[in-house]
């Protein structure tokens, strides 16, 4: 038996490496006959159309053309697609087809790249709703953005119009292309619709107006292709009309730089999903791998949490792979403050929103219960929570009494951005905190997880706990800084001719506290809101009744 398996185990080696060595000689084989044919009977003229991608850069009259790039093969550094269908199966499709997509993608690599294509756009999108797909806006530009260039970016931010040319599902890049990089026109391939659900089938040809379309002011001989030599022939559409050709090879993708995230055009405040990771063919076997693990250990985590006194369960927790930072800021305290003139016996935590878990951990690194006022949470959220959870109204005059009431009988911590934010940025502080007491401590605090996010605008909100607590090993940081006396800090902002009034009162004392926890975090304060953030992930405005328009980002 033991022999059986030994030949069997060689046999298949040995063919796997005679596969994998044919295949590589056959690729070399095509792409000098490509080039062979390309090039046979060229003119010189026809000959130096073509030409190496780094002489590009250093043109300095690419404001007078029309750049005509190839996203997958030019734009993005990977040249692996297998990442981001793998987003759309598990984000927009669930587990099951995720599986589905990880189990035929040895399919994917043996017939082709035409046809590998084909079968990931199937899996992925078969049976989804087409008016609900928001994938391609909340998930995939964070995972496109991290795999750009920056040379090819420099080399477009030169050029008059840009057009990115792409063989992947319209819905996929446009958002990517058109919002975050400021591509002027996007041309992919349209997906069939069936009753309002895509039935997995791309169009063959791409929009049939196309080419006239990104024509339109500029003309053929203002047209600059940028390109991979061997994919020339899938968008020969667009790079014959092209005066000159570019050629990007391996070799100049693997030398180019990510794109910096203070470079992006625009940049990257909100994103959805629950990866966390970029689910390339290894780490999405891993992930599938370890999930029914994750699952058993985060119910084990949330019993520790629930069953046992902070004395016991913080080892323990931190024993499971939980880690938890606490830094402590000495502050100084004003003989002239009456620590109870408001009738306040508790003290006030105002923290920024990270996850759902910001409360709980604020408990935890002070070893004792709080009371945390939400603006929504669900049910099942509520029914787990450790420590006491009170729903706010978003009746000013009724959520201010109810707060004042809570702070008379203990300590209460409140989140005023409203909804989470995973980047390194603060949304606008809601003002109602500040009226509360005359001394306020401000909490900054941040987490880390490396295989699922804990937050969602689109999915189920009851679920996030559980996912961040699924990570190998979720970091927080807690950090207690220095008290805010809003008595004292007005006083320092009054003249002797004027006097702030009541509502300018409350959003400076507001934004003190924002941008002090922000310069803690090194996070970047804006005056975007919960509105803002659900308008873009969720297409809704959440759970907020507002008729006024979306803020722009700007500093507080």
């Amino acid at each position: 038996m033991a022999k059986l398996f030994r030949a069997f185990f060689f046999k298949s080696l040995f063919f796997f490496w005679y596969r994998f060595l044919f295949r590589q000689l056959r690729n070399l084989i095509r792409f000098h006959r490509t080039i062979s044919n390309s090039f046979s009977g060229a003119t010189p003229t026809q000959f130096n159309k073509y030409q190496k991608f780094p002489s590009l850069i250093h043109r300095s009259d690419l404001n007078d053309h029309m750049l005509i790039f190839d996203v997958e093969n030019a734009l993005l550094k990977s040249s692996s697609l297998f990442p981001y269908f793998m987003l759309v199966a598990f984000e927009a499709g669930g587990l099951v087809r995720a599986i589905v997509l990880v189990l035929l993608y040895p399919f994917v690599c043996v017939v082709g790249k035409e046809m590998g294509l084909k079968i990931m756009v199937m899996a992925c999108f078969f049976g989804i709703k087409a008016s609900s797909f928001r994938v391609g806006r909340s998930v995939l530009p964070k995972f496109f953005l991290e795999d750009v260039g920056a040379e090819m970016f420099e080399a477009l931010k030169k050029g008059g119009k840009t057009v990115g040319v792409t063989n992947l599902p319209h819905v996929m890049v446009e958002s990517f292309l058109r919002e975050y990089l400021d591509i002027d026109f996007v041309v992919g391939r349209e997906m069939k619709v069936f009753c309002g659900y895509y039935v997995g089938l791309m169009e063959d040809t791409k929009t049939m107006h196309a080419l006239e379309l990104v024509k339109e002011g500029k003309g053929c001989s203002d047209m600059i292709g940028i390109t991979r030599f061997r994919n020339i022939r899938d968008h020969d559409l667009f790079f014959s009309h092209c005066k000159e050709v570019y050629v990007v090879s391996e070799a100049d993708k693997r030398s180019w730089q990510k794109l910096a995230r203070e470079r992006y055009p625009r940049g990257l405040i909100f994103h959805d999903g629950r990866l966390a990771l970029r689910p390339t063919p290894a780490e999405s076997i891993a992930m599938l791998m370890w999930f029914p693990y994750a699952i058993i250990l985060s119910v084990i985590r949330i019993s520790l949490a629930l069953s046992l006194p902070f004395t016991i369960s913080t080892p323990l927790l931190v024993f499971s792979g939980i880690r938890l930072t606490t830094t402590t800021s000495a502050p100084t305290r004003p003989h002239n403050i009456k620590q109870n003139n408001k009738g306040i016996v508790g003290n006030l935590y105002v923290c920024n929103h990270r996850t759902l878990l910001d409360p709980l951990y604020i408990s935890f690194s002070l070893q004792k219960n709080l009371t945390a006022v939400t603006y929504s949470l669900s049910r099942m959220s509520e029914i787990l929570a450790p420590i006491k959870t009170v729903r706010l109204t978003r009746n000013r005059d009724e959520d201010a009494k109810m707060m004042k009431n809570l702070l008379g009988q203990g300590d209460l911590v409140v989140c005023p951005e409203g909804t989470t934010c995973r980047e390194p940025y603060l949304l606008r502080f809601s003002p109602l905190f500040s009226e509360m007491c005359d001394e306020i401590v401000p909490v900054a605090v941040d987490s880390h997880v490396s295989m699922f996010h804990g937050t969602t605008a689109g999915g189920l909100k009851c679920l996030d706990p559980f996912f961040f607590l699924m990570n190998p090993e979720p970091v927080y940081t807690v950090q207690l800084l220095n008290h805010v006396f809003p008595s004292q800090l007005l006083s320092s902002h009054t003249s002797n001719t004027s006097v702030l009034d009541h509502q300018t009162s409350r959003f400076h004392v507001a934004n003190r506290v924002q941008t002090q926890i922000g310069t803690a975090l090194g996070f970047e304060c804006t005056k975007l809101t919960r509105k803002d953030k659900y308008l873009m992930l969720a297409g809704n405005e959440g759970i907020v009744n507002s008729n006024t328009k979306c803020k722009s980002k700007s500093k507080s």
